[in-house]
């Protein structure tokens, strides 16, 4: 056989060969390619769609937890207003409190006061009257009696 002819051969097989892989297997295999890029590309996108999903979901977390701090604390100032307002409500009222017990106090006291210089001028009334009764020695009737007895309490 001829080396030409085995050359020839062989070169038409292998281009018989490059043009059936160019044909039939390059185009699915490029397309196989293609589509595994495109794959890659998308599941390359998803993930930084999902980090930057979870850095804003971090930040509003962040900033949540910030709102929640700050309402906690308004909502404790605020307690403590109202514990503040309570606590002097309380003491206002426990002065007003005070202050009637003590008028009333006051206001017992003189009339125990009252009563009882009514009481001492009755019995020093009727003291002077024994002894005026005794010193003159005679009765007085009741109604000079008591007359006698009222202008005793009036200079008393």
């Amino acid at each position: 056989m001829n080396i030409n002819a085995a050359l020839f051969v062989q070169f038409v097989v292998f281009f018989i060969g490059a043009w059936v892989a160019m044909k039939y297997i390059w185009p699915p295999l490029i397309q196989a390619i293609e589509e595994r890029q495109r794959k890659i590309a998308d599941g390359l996108a998803a993930a930084e769609r999902g980090t930057r999903s979870l850095d804003d979901a971090q930040k509003k977390v962040a900033q949540l937890d910030a709102q929640a701090r700050s309402a906690s604390q308004q909502r404790a100032a605020e307690a403590e207003k109202q514990a503040a307002a309570i606590i002097e409500q309380a003491r206002r009222d426990a002065e007003g409190e005070r202050a009637r017990i003590l008028a009333q106090a006051k206001a017992e006291a003189e009339q125990e006061l009252a009563r009882a210089r009514d009481a001492l001028r009755d019995q020093v009334a009727a003291l002077a009257v024994a002894g005026a009764e005794q010193i003159l020695k005679k009765e007085v009737s009741p109604q000079v009696h008591a007359d006698l007895l009222g202008q005793i309490k009036a200079r008393l």
